[in-house]
């Protein structure tokens, strides 16, 4: 990975800020995109041997992805890797939650990754490089009281399987990650069914895969190029198993499952 350019957004915190680390300690060129542009400022410091071309952006908005493209082709000029990392979570059952909060979810989570990707995918082409969406499990599995987070995920899964075969003959790698729950700042801020975040986890954390295991996972992935990528055995491999042979005992086992968070809606 030393000397590739990789662009990861989402690069604030969590599994995009582990990612940041793991490629600054192997001598990547780093573009790091988020809307909180003092934390990548703060990672620049970290990491002063490093490349660093920090953008400010918000994904829900084109024009940020196509200016984000447009500055590190400039700097680098080259794209090797881009990681669609940036993504909200929200947690309301859909009888109750405002439909502008499925449409802010599905702005960052979609088309957050089909912006960046639609302007990153013609230096991807030439570099026979990598693009990357980090999805969930809830991108194989509907978790309730996640109707646009699941919704979100799915859609992500199906636009990057479709343009990894477009692309079949061009030497793009597509790599779709799907991590179980994680330790992250995703849950703090995800939003109620009034679109406000709910500020606290309704799970421990301390039980959570972290954001730097999880990062470690990715990095390998893309390094051989994977296609698919399910982390965690129990939350991520055998559900996505049991989804396809018995969906209908799985359903019940997620409802049960979600029903025990903290202040569940059920």
């Amino acid at each position: 990975m030393e000397g590739k350019v990789v662009i990861i957004t989402g690069a604030s915190s969590g599994i995009g800020r582990a990612l940041a680390v793991k490629y600054a300690k192997a001598g990547s060129k780093l573009v790091l995109a988020a809307r909180r542009i003092e934390r990548l400022h703060e990672f620049e410091e970290e990491f002063p041997q490093a490349e660093i071309l920090s953008v400010k952006a918000d994904v829900s908005k084109e024009e940020d992805c196509k200016v984000l493209l447009e500055k590190t082709v400039e700097r680098f000029g080259k794209v090797d890797i881009l990681i669609n990392n940036a993504g909200i979570s929200m947690r309301a059952l859909f009888s109750e939650v405002d439909l502008s909060v499925l449409k802010k979810v599905m702005d960052i989570n979609f088309w957050g990754t089909v912006y960046c990707s639609k302007y990153a995918l013609p230096h991807l082409v030439k570099t026979k490089g990598s693009l990357v969406g980090v999805i969930s499990i809830a991108g194989f599995v509907g978790l309730p009281a996640r109707t646009g987070y699941a919704s979100s995920k799915f859609a992500v899964r199906g636009f990057l399987d479709t343009v990894r075969i477009e692309n079949l003959k061009n030497g793009l790698h597509v790599l779709v990650a799907a991590p179980g729950f994680t330790a992250s700042e995703v849950r703090e801020a995800a939003l109620n069914s009034e679109g406000k975040a709910q500020g606290e986890s309704p799970r421990d954390e301390g039980k959570m895969m972290s954001a730097e295991e999880c990062a470690t996972h990715i990095y390998k992935a893309v390094k051989k190029r994977k296609r698919t990528l399910i982390l965690t055995f129990t939350e991520g491999k055998l559900t996505v198993f049991l989804s396809k042979f018995i969906p209908k005992f799985l359903d019940k086992m997620v409802y049960n499952h979600m029903a025990k968070e903290p202040d569940s809606p059920f």
